[in-house]
């Protein structure tokens, strides 16, 4: 297995960044719970966007914006059929509501809202990790 500059495989990158979204999932349930929906809806966003630069590394891809590494991972694995198409719908609405819950104002996080994100931020990062085992026991 080739080695990153860091000293690790990209293999190893990945399982490092899917450790983080399943803390920041961790983190949001417990944030839900003390009732601060904003922050939970912060770290479910986070939680998924780990998830994807997870993916992103086993093909060592990196990226600086994160509208380039959805927009990518969108375009790589989902319109490619490698996820459903419904995925990236999910990707898009956790984002808007992360993108309110953290820049508008006036927004009002409700707790139904923040479990569907952490729901969806769980099922997500389940679903990256068997993709990242199986491409980890394909590469090898």
């Amino acid at each position: 297995m080739k080695q990153l500059e860091g000293g690790g495989t990209k293999q190893d990158l990945a399982r490092y960044r899917l450790e983080i979204a399943s803390n920041d999932v961790k983190s949001a349930e417990i944030l839900k719970e003390a009732g601060d929906y904003r922050g939970a809806n912060n770290r479910t966003y986070y939680a998924i966007f780990h998830a994807i630069n997870a993916v992103h590394a086993l093909d060592e891809k990196a990226y600086r914006r994160h509208r380039d590494a959805i927009g990518n991972f969108n375009k790589d694995y989902v319109k490619t059929g490698i996820f459903p198409r419904e995925l990236g719908r999910k990707i898009s609405k956790i984002e808007e509501i992360r993108h309110a819950s953290d820049y508008d104002d006036f927004y009002i996080a409700v707790k139904e809202e923040t479990e569907e994100a952490v729901v969806t931020a769980k099922e997500f990062i389940t679903e990256m990790k068997s993709y990242i085992a199986k491409r980890i026991k394909e590469d090898e």
